[in-house]
């Protein structure tokens, strides 16, 4: 009631209009008693509505309702009185008696993103109904998908139905990487395993329809009712749901577009008990705790994507932390996204080889919020040994920042292209990792998702997917082409994927979707193989990392170019706008920086030159 738009609102809880005396609508009864309207009114101006504070045209008055726990004095009594005035935050539920401390509350809010008010009871107009389960609920629309979102959503620790809207680039990642697994065939077994919302599942069921069958899981009741409640919202079926009712299509308004199963269990629980196509893990932190489930009963040629925010950890703030958890050792370097990536897609490796089975990263993202590795899974002991072979440790210069992966039988001073060992004295390198030393993309899986984000309109990650293409290739040419006559015929771990182009020349076997087996599997492998020579480089370097002081160095772009007569090859990296992706060592990349950059002081030398013979004439 504390959060008004205008004075009116204040008034109108109050109704002034009526005759007799009236109480005040936000003091209790012993604080100020009830009294006449012209008396009233003046006390909700100087009292409630002068001192509030605004965020996007919110005010939020102060209140004097006894809704603010009191914290007992030493002698076992309560505080007075006048402690208990407070504001109501409008982003969240907190409570804060003093303005400046609201006004700081707020701008963290702002600074965080958050600044649309949670609120949806925030009006000129009093409350007639209280709100289903005494929430407000607030509804969010993504991709064409509805939710309902609780006041204090974006705390975790205050909320089960806990959701990030700066996750979206995520979720749209994952969206497209499970359309490209419905081209290769159908229908599949799908699951979001930390459900929240079900925001995720919900975008799956909405836009792919019959082509998957989607489970969506959470441990909490009020998540589970929440999702049910959203899949409502959105006309969608909620079907199979072992340990609650299932909802009749009579409650649906009109004709349900999708079925989806809502069953409250624990993650590593159902993927013990059932095997699925595509298992995307996105749990508060790190996913290491579930991916040997995972693993347990994940179809062969199946896709894992799993999300992991524990940033602190993964960036190296906290190495004990990342030792624990990952059991790698890492220090804050200048690449210190991609060691990230690297050793979550290592971590995943590890718990795929206790499976027996082996891997293939489709795609490694790391952003300022999270880190996204998707991977196609591979069943046998031999994928399983060529996937640990992959894991090694890196060489990484403590003074240049040379880094290289380290091969069986090298001494570690001798590694590194670098001279800091010899011309530095004491010891210069250290041993990081193990990390993952493959690829961390797959350019057809990727350009098949940038088909599917056209098609679905994903406007906000198509720049994302096309900076991964070109990354992949490690090239620089942008050349790209939507639609089916982008896609041609290929086969990826043995798996025939299937464009209008093909479906016209392949024979009645191949028609049925099915994935190639016996010899025709192992020459894929051996395919893929025959192409490793083609792998994107290792690392980047940042061009401001390594510029010299007193030069001006060339534009990014032009860098490329220079590199590129080189004889190098070159890309730009989504982990830094200002790192380049080479198959050259520091040393090269350093002898190009200096040979195009330009010294500073010849401008000023310039003008001054200019200025000396403009006064002489």
């Amino acid at each position: 009631m504390s959060i008004q738009t205008k004075l009116k609102g204040l008034e109108m809880l109050a109704d002034l209009d009526g005759a007799g005396r009236k109480s005040c609508p936000l003091c209790p009864e012993e604080k100020f008693k009830a009294c006449y309207s012209h008396k009233l009114r003046r006390h909700l101006q100087n009292l409630h509505w002068k001192v509030y504070v605004e965020l996007q045209g919110q005010r939020m008055c102060i209140c004097h309702l006894p809704c603010r726990n009191l914290k007992p004095s030493l002698s076992g009594d309560q505080v007075s009185g006048r402690h208990v005035a407070h504001y109501h935050c409008v982003v969240c539920s907190v409570t804060i008696a003093r303005k400046t401390d609201m006004i700081s509350h707020l701008k963290r809010h702002i600074n965080k993103g958050e600044t649309e008010a949670s609120y949806s009871g925030s009006s000129d107009v009093p409350f007639e109904e209280p709100a289903p389960s005494d929430q407000a609920y607030e509804i969010m629309k993504e991709l064409g998908t509805n939710v309902q979102l609780l006041p204090n959503h974006t705390t975790p620790q205050k909320s089960d139905t806990y959701f990030n809207r700066k996750m979206k680039n995520n979720r749209q990642l994952v969206f497209c990487s499970l359309a490209v697994l419905t081209e290769e065939r159908n229908p599949l077994e799908c699951l979001d395993a930390f459900g929240a919302t079900g925001i995720m599942g919900l975008q799956w069921a909405k836009h792919l329809r019959n082509a998957i069958k989607v489970t969506i899981t959470d441990i909490s009741d009020t998540c589970v009712k929440m999702i049910k409640e959203n899949c409502k919202l959105n006309h969608i079926r909620v079907d199979g749901c072992p340990r609650g009712p299932r909802v009749p299509d009579s409650e649906v308004e009109g004709v349900p577009i999708a079925t989806v199963e809502v069953a409250k269990m624990d993650a590593n629980v159902i993927m013990h008990l059932r095997a699925f196509d595509y298992i995307h893990l996105d749990p508060y932190g790190t996913a290491v705790n579930y991916l040997d489930a995972a693993f347990r009963n994940v179809r062969n040629l199946g896709i894992i994507s799993v999300t992991s925010t524990d940033t602190s950890s993964l960036y190296a703030k906290s190495p004990n932390v990342t030792l624990r958890h990952y059991g790698c050792h890492i220090v804050r370097t200048e690449y210190y996204r991609e060691v990230a990536a690297r050793m979550v897609v290592a971590t995943v490796a590890r718990a795929a080889g206790r499976c027996n089975k082996g891997i293939e990263v489709l795609l490694a993202v790391a952003l300022e919020h999270f880190v996204l590795v998707v991977v196609r899974v591979l069943r046998g002991p031999t994928q399983a040994d060529e996937s640990a072979k992959k894991l090694r440790k890196l060489v990484h210069c403590q003074w240049c920042e040379e880094r290289l992966f380290l091969k069986q039988g090298n001494m570690v001073d001798d590694t590194l292209p670098c001279n800091c060992h010899g011309s530095l004295p004491g010891k210069t390198t250290v041993q990081l990792g193990p990390l993952w030393s493959g690829p961390l993309f797959n350019t057809g899986f990727l350009r098949r998702m940038l088909s599917a984000a056209v098609q679905h309109s994903m406007d906000d990650i198509q720049p994302l997917v096309k900076t991964l293409i070109c990354e992949s290739d490690c090239t620089t040419l942008k050349s790209f082409v939507h639609g089916p006559s982008a896609l041609t015929n290929q086969v990826e771990c043995g798996v025939v994927i299937k464009t209008q182009q093909s479906g016209e020349e392949s024979s009645p076997a191949d028609q049925s979707g099915k994935r190639k087996t016996g010899e025709e599997s192992g020459s894929a492998v051996k395919k893929l193989k025959s192409d490793m020579s083609l792998e994107h480089p290792p690392f980047y370097y940042s061009i401001h990392r390594h510029s010299i002081r007193g030069m001006n160095m060339p534009k990014l772009n032009k860098f490329l170019q220079y590199l590129t007569e080189a004889g190098f090859r070159v890309s730009r990296t989504h982990f830094d706008p200002t790192g380049v992706r080479t198959d050259a060592t520091l040393l090269k990349f350093k002898s190009v920086l200096t040979k195009y950059s330009v010294p500073t002081y010849t401008n000023a030398t310039a003008t001054q030159k200019n200025v000396s013979t403009e006064t002489t004439t």
